[in-house]
Formats: C-alpha cells, structure tokens, sequence
C-alpha cells in the first residue's frame, strides 16, 4: 500500500491481483474491483463502499466513532478467538464416510449398523493431548482419534485415543494426571512435553499408570501419521439389539495403510523442520486422493466371558488382547474431504462420549462415566453457549425436533405456541413427543453394593499387563521404550523421581530396570516398588501389540524424497518415479535450488523442496540421484550432507546413483555399504529399491539413532 500524502487530497493504492484500485480522500472510486466479485458486505447485508479506510475528519484528522463499518470489523476481530482446549488443543480434522460391511442386528439395534454398504457421514479430528494450539506435531504424546458419525437417529460420537488405556481408573484424578503433564505453573514450561519432574513425580506416585506409561514411552507416541496410527475406544461399552439382549464392546479402528512410527531423534528434526508434519501429510492425501481408510473392528463378548476374564473389563487400564478375542471388522471410515474452514468445523466441533444413540449404551467403566458428566460443561466453556449444537459441525444430519430454546446463539428455537410438554396442542401446534418405540432405552442394569469411594480388588493389579506389553515388543521396540524412558528421566532435576520410577519398573522387567538405570547413573538401585498384587509372569506374548511384527509389507502412501542435481540422469529419474507410482508412493525432488535442476537431457526438472527446506527426515525413504559434476556442488552443502547422514542414522533405506558415492564417503559412512542402502543404475534395480522400501526401515544398522 502506498499514500501520497499532503495539503490537498490523499490517495491509497489497494492491489486486487494485478491492477490497483485507486479512492480518492473523499473515497470516490477510480477502478472498482474485478467483474466476478460479489459486493463486500457488513455482517448486516450493507454493501461496504471503502474497506481500506477509517471514516476521519479530513485527510490527516481524527477517527469518528460513527465509523459503523470499522467497528463491527474490529468488534469482530477482538473477539474471534474462542478459549483452546484444555486438552487436545491440537487438532487437525477432515470429512469423510463409514460404509457398513454388513448388518448387525443380532448385535445392535443401532440404525448406522442395520443395512450393508450404506455410508453415514462422519467427521474425524486427530490431535495431540498435553500441548497448546501452537505446539509441533510429532511430541511424545497421546493422540486424540475422534470421530463423529451423523447417523439418522443422532449423533454418535466414538471419541477415541491411539492407545488403548489410560493413565488413571477414576475420573476424578483426571485434573491431577493433566496438571501434572501441562507445564509446569510457575515456569509456564516444557510445552507439549512429559519429561520434566511434575509429570513424573506424578507417575511415580500412581502405580495404576505403568500400562500407560509403557505405551506412551514406545513407539506408538511418535507417529509417523495420522493415516498409520491405530485408535481405540478405551472403554467398555455396551452393543444392545431389539430383543433388549445387551453385549459388551471394545472398539478399536485399524489403519488399512499399516502402522508406522518415526524415531526419536528424527521426531525432534521433523519438528524443527515442520512443525505441521502431521497437518500436511492428511492435507497433501486428501487433496491429492490418496483417501486415508481405517476399519472399524469391534472384540465383543458377554457378561460370561467378562466374568472370566483375568482382569476386570471396567478397568480402563487394561485391554482384551486380540488373541485372546478377534478384533471382527464391521466397517470401513474414509477420510476424503478437507474442511472449507478450520476454525468453523475443526476448531468449533465438539465430541462428547456421551453422545450416543440407541443400539448403543455405557458400561460402569469409572473414568467413562467421569467423562460422561464432564464434556458437557467444556465444550459450554469453549463455546459460550448451550447452543453449540446448533453450529453446521455439530448439528444432527437428521431431523431433529425439542422444546429447548433461547441462550446465546439461538438459531433454532420452538415455532408456534408450544414451548413445553406435556401439552394438549394437536399436532399442527403441539410439537413433539415421546416414541417408546424409537426412543432411546438404557439398559436395566442391577445396582450393586453400598455408596462408598473405593477401587475394587479387580483393579488393583499394575504390572502384569504392563510386562506382557513389554515382552510383547521386538527387541528395537525395547531399545526404544528403554531408551525413551532415559531420556524423560533425566529431564527430572529430583533424584529421587528417578529412583522411584526404576522401583516401578522393576516390577515389569528386570533388564528394563538395569538398562534404564545404568543410562540415568543411578548410584544405587532401589527396592521394587510396593505392589498391591504380584506381577504375573505367565501372561504370553501379544503381538498384535508390536507395531514391527505388524509392519504393512508396503511402501503405499508414503513418501520418497529424491536428491537431484544438475546433470541427473532423466531416464532414471523417471524409471524411480514410476516404480513408485507403481507402489502407490508419494514422490518429491529436493535439489540445491527449488527452481529445479538441467537434467542430462537439457530438459528441465522442477523441484519441491530447496535442500535446506526438504531434508530427510520428512520422508519414509530417500534417493541421492546426482551428476559427476553436480554431486561436487552437493559436497560443498551441509544440507546435503545432513539429508543423507540422516536418512543413514534413522535406518532408512537409501537408493544412489554411482557420483553418490563421493558424497557417502565425504560424511563418513563405510566404504562396504550395507544392504539399505541399494545402487540405481536402470528399471530393476528401480524395481528392487522400491521393494526393499516396503520394511519401511532397515533396522539391522547398527550405528543408527
């Protein structure tokens, strides 16, 4: 914007797209905008002549309060932000669709599971738990698998996490377990992280958390992807059919893509590198119709089966190991359409666990029923009014008709005479009623016992599970979970936190305590922690629990990154993209300058990275495809350099032309290469690469992160 200013009139310049839009001091338009636009508007409907200028009092004079048009839009800007979250601040949503496979009745009487390939539409939103708005992506940290299914007799709101238990048994250590992980008051620090002394102070002190804190220190709290992360309902809940017959009901959603995980050190380069890794890639998918799908798979079983299960189904720190019972698929979700706006529908949508429809009801898990009572008043706090209902995100997709009405925000309110019920109106006035038939019905479940606060006998074994996690995981995934629980440890300035934890783990594995206290430094080992019941150590191995014994044998939907430089030979390069295309992978060129590099045959490559802005760590698998003269400017870039030390430290698998070679030996790697890393030179060795991609990595280096 540019203003001659001076005695006589003033004129500003506002660029729509190329040509200027000249106004006068007296606001009289020489260029009005481009045919094609509507007419700006206030929130009233009046057509806005000037919105680049406050109303003054002559040129270079005061403001007028009678400036009706600034002040709805300042009005309007001071207030357009709503209070985040509390927890899950950060989140990224997206539309889609559930197909059902086949008709449940048997089961459920839930309409959305009555009738075989029909699609209810849904929304999804992922998100981390401990940080704000504003933290990175890939934290060491929960995430958040909401799903809203707009059925035709209500919303149902399946609000899942990755993991499938939790810190706490009863709710109302709830505020405790998040103050503890949230920085700390004083400081107003660590964001969105666990490793600091309140969170483990904590932990240290709540033996019911060893479950959680296994998962939440393994790989699965570092997601490669919000394609290729599991969700899990936690809970316990309850499938009732027409009969009234009532089953129980885990719900886990599983990733068609397969699972995968990022490693530490890479976690902390991608979020330097983007801190909306996770963001993109759900973005980039969709946009360019590589749809993410899950299944939606249900462990169902009866009070029989409840009863003789070694641990109790209400304890929301424990699982039902899948071989132990099927996890049956019964649907599909398809994410396939961006939200138009993220703050009308990611930000605004609310998902409580108590948003259920008939067909499906609660069990007496204790930190559901806690949830159940509180997600009412947070999204009242957030959004500010009882209506929040009434917002497109959250509004049923099927006929709704209530009584309710008034508060702020009243889009929908009782039309006619009738406000109330009972009342004797007719229909034509009288509104709704009641539909025994319809309606939804509790299940009649028994009370049992006196009031009392209390934990049952049933909830009060902490480690056996917690082992069979442990000894479930590949030995890299012990490495990892060992060396995660190092790192967060020795974040903690108290001694004495570290000590306490290594008492716990003791508890779970004996060379998980040694390792984990040999990296801390521990002058003495502890006593095993104090244990309300021995741990088992009969419980078999699961592994369904590994994400590695459950790797997907492809490399479809994730991304090769390819280093070119001038001189790069074309055929090759488009034998790789083809063999990737082949494979359903993402592929994207990284060259010293994002205006792209001259190929060998004098065309031009266009690239999407500039190689300080795209390195290896924001892809599944990398190429090095350089030119004799090309890579002697790559030797000289320590970019490039970290693209491929990187990619070599992380166990990537790394695909090269022969100039390559040269860079290798500049960042010191051996001269005997081993086998992830694969020589390009035509179409099968192209072929080859992409094949021995599908391990997603190659974790038999040995001198990797």
């Amino acid at each position: 914007m540019a203003r001659n200013a001076g005695k006589g009139r003033a004129r500003v310049e506002v660029s729509y797209g190329e040509e200027p839009i000249h106004r006068g001091a007296g606001g009289e338009t020489h260029q009005d905008a481009r045919d094609g636009y509507e007419t700006l508007t206030s929130q009233q409907g009046m057509p806005v002549a000037d919105d680049q200028n406050t109303l003054r009092q002559g040129a270079r004079g005061a403001a007028l309060i009678e400036d009706s048009h600034f002040r709805e839009k300042i009005f309007h800007f001071d207030h357009e932000r709503i209070p985040e979250r509390v927890v899950h601040a950060r989140g990224y949503g997206a539309h889609g669709f559930f197909e059902t496979y086949a008709p449940l009745p048997e089961l459920t009487k839930a309409d959305i599971f009555q009738r075989a390939g029909e699609k209810t539409p849904v929304f999804v939103r992922f998100s981390t738990v401990a940080g704000n708005k504003g933290s990175a992506d890939l934290a060491r940290d929960v995430r958040g698998f909401a799903v809203k299914f707009y059925t035709q007799e209500g919303n149902w709101d399946l609000v899942c996490n990755n993991i499938p238990v939790f810190f706490i048994q009863d709710p109302i250590k709830f505020p405790d377990v998040i103050h503890s992980v949230k920085a700390e008051p004083d400081k107003e620090f660590p964001q969105a992280a666990s490793a600091h002394d309140n969170f483990w102070d904590f932990i240290s002190l709540t033996p019911e958390s060893m479950h959680m804190i296994m998962w939440v220190m393994s790989d699965r709290a570092i997601p490669r992807s919000f394609r290729f992360m599991q969700g899990f309902g936690v809970h316990t809940f309850r499938l009732v059919n027409a009969e009234g017959k009532s089953n129980f009901v885990k719900f886990i959603w599983k990733p068609k893509l397969g699972m995968q995980s990022v490693v530490w050190n890479e976690a902390l380069k991608i979020n330097g590198a983007d801190p909306d890794f996770h963001r993109r890639d759900l973005w980039n998918a969709i946009q360019s119709g590589d749809f993410p799908e899950w299944e939606l798979c249900l462990q169902t079983f009866d009070q029989a089966f409840a009863d003789s299960f070694d641990f109790d189904v209400l304890d929301p720190t424990k699982i039902i190991p899948e071989e132990i019972l099927t996890a049956k698929p019964v649907g599909r979700l398809v994410l396939d359409r961006m939200p138009e706006n993220f703050f009308a529908e990611t930000e605004q949508v609310a998902f409580m666990t108590q948003n259920i429809v008939p067909g499906i009801d609660f069990s007496n898990d204790p930190l559901l029923q806690g949830r159940n009572f509180s997600y009412l008043d947070t999204q009242l706090k957030r959004l500010g009014s009882p209506n929040f209902t009434h917002l497109p995100i959250n509004a049923p997709k099927c006929p709704f008709h209530n009584f309710q009405q008034d508060g702020h925000m009243a889009f929908h309110n009782p039309k006619g005479r009738a406000n109330y019920e009972p009342n004797s109106w007719g229909p034509e006035i009288g509104g709704p009623r009641e539909s025994a038939e319809r309606g939804f019905h509790t299940f009649p479940q028994e009370p049992e016992g006196p009031k009392q606060r209390l934990r049952p006998e049933s909830f009060a074994d902490h480690y056996s599970q917690t082992r069979q996690f442990y000894i479930s995981q590949t030995s890299v995934e012990q490495t990892h979970i060992a060396d995660a629980l190092i790192f967060e440890l020795s974040k903690c300035e108290e001694p004495r936190i570290r000590s306490r934890m290594v008492a716990h783990l003791l508890n779970i594995d004996q060379i998980l305590a040694d390792s984990v206290a040999e990296g801390l430094g521990l002058v003495a080992m502890p006593e095993p922690a104090t244990a309300a019941m021995p741990t088992r150590m009969d419980l078999p191995e699961s592994p369904a629990l590994s994400i590695l014994k459950n790797a997907p044998g492809s490399f479809r939907g994730r991304k090769l990154g390819v280093l070119v430089t001038d001189g790069v030979d074309a055929e090759l390069l488009d034998t790789i993209r083809e063999a990737a295309r082949q494979e359903g992978a993402m592929v994207e060129l990284v060259a010293p300058m994002v205006g792209g590099v001259e190929a060998s045959d004098g065309s031009h490559v266009e690239a999407q990275h500039k190689i300080d802005g795209g390195p290896s760590v924001v892809f599944d698998a990398v190429v090095v495809l350089a030119g004799e003269e090309g890579i002697l400017s790559l030797l000289k870039l320590p970019p490039a350099r970290d693209f491929v030390a990187d990619a070599y430290a992380h166990y990537k698998f790394v695909g090269f032309s022969d100039p390559a070679r040269k860079l290798f030996a500049k960042i010191g790697l051996p001269e005997a290469l081993d086998d992830g890393f694969v020589p390009i030179a035509g179409k099968a060795d192209a072929t080859r690469f992409i094949e021995a991609c599908r391990a997603l990595r190659f974790w038999d280096r040995p001198d990797g992160a």
